[in-house]
């Protein structure tokens, strides 16, 4: 009986250091939190007030959108679309290969792993506007440098998750087709590839949702686009047609979103 209490009173115990351990965690978060809220100045009413005016200001100077050179803004949201489409493909061809390396199952020696992971980090690590400004300098204004920019910068983070997908593999197929005789290369095309398929698909889909929007930014820096047209208008301050182009913008982002739903519920 007097057992019974000591391991009842040990288990209070250590549920309250956890507890208090947890407390004292989120304590800590929460302090860091409101600090960078307050250094970047989110609790400054004063300025913040001041800015409401100037807001309302703005807005109403871009009512009502004007709709009136729409004609000429077709061929940049196809370059925008056609952009992303093809730095997503881009991305997942350089990145499959790379996720094979990266993924501790399927990686051909450790230095192999690691090299693998440092370049998916570098590559993740730039900013695709930092590249699609240094993709402008070296290769000219248009929509080529924005597909490079979005491709090499989604390699980081499509490599990396597809890496994710392919360590959590079930082990048994593969084994089994190891047991068999297979090739490397055979393993992983039978082996893993089936397996992580629909996650890489998910991703691959999620990722052209991203670089979508990431193309009209990329326009900003003479990558092409809507994103130049809105950049364009922004310049000359003429805001009725920058909240046109935004409505266009957005009714292009709902399209593909949309389109994408209906692509992940086929690969379900």
């Amino acid at each position: 009986m007097n057992s019974n209490f000591v391991n009842f009173d040990q288990i209070l115990n250590r549920e309250q250091r956890a507890w208090n351990f947890g407390a004292l965690r989120f304590a800590a978060i929460l302090a860091v939190i409101v600090f960078c809220a307050h250094y970047v100045g989110l609790f400054d009413g004063k300025r913040l007030a001041e800015g409401v005016p100037s807001l309302f200001s703005l807005m109403g100077e871009m009512m009502p959108p004007n709709f009136t050179d729409a004609r000429n803004w077709v061929k940049p949201v196809l370059d925008t679309l056609a952009m992303s489409i093809a730095g997503t493909a881009l991305a997942i061809c350089l990145s499959l290969p790379l996720a094979f390396l990266a993924a501790r199952n399927t990686t051909p020696h450790p230095l192999v792993y690691q090299l693998a992971r440092s370049l998916l980090n570098a590559l993740r690590a730039i900013p695709e506007l930092i590249m699609g400004i240094i993709f402008v300098a070296a290769v000219g204004f248009g929509a080529l440098p924005g597909v490079l920019a979005l491709g090499l910068h989604s390699i980081g983070m499509v490599g990396k998750f597809f890496a994710e997908a392919i360590e959590h593999a079930d082990q048994a197929p593969i084994e089994a087709a190891r047991a068999a005789g297979a090739t490397p290369l055979q393993v992983l095309l039978h082996g893993v590839l089936p397996q992580v398929l629909p996650q890489l698909a998910d991703t691959s889909i999620y990722r052209w949702e991203y670089n979508f929007r990431a193309s009209t930014v990329m326009g900003m820096v003479g990558a092409g686009g809507i994103g130049f047209e809105l950049m364009g208008s922004l310049r000359i301050m003429q805001y009725q047609d920058v909240s046109a182009i935004l409505l266009v913008i957005l009714l292009m982002v709902t399209l593909v979103d949309a389109f994408s739903g209906y692509l992940r519920k086929r690969f379900e």
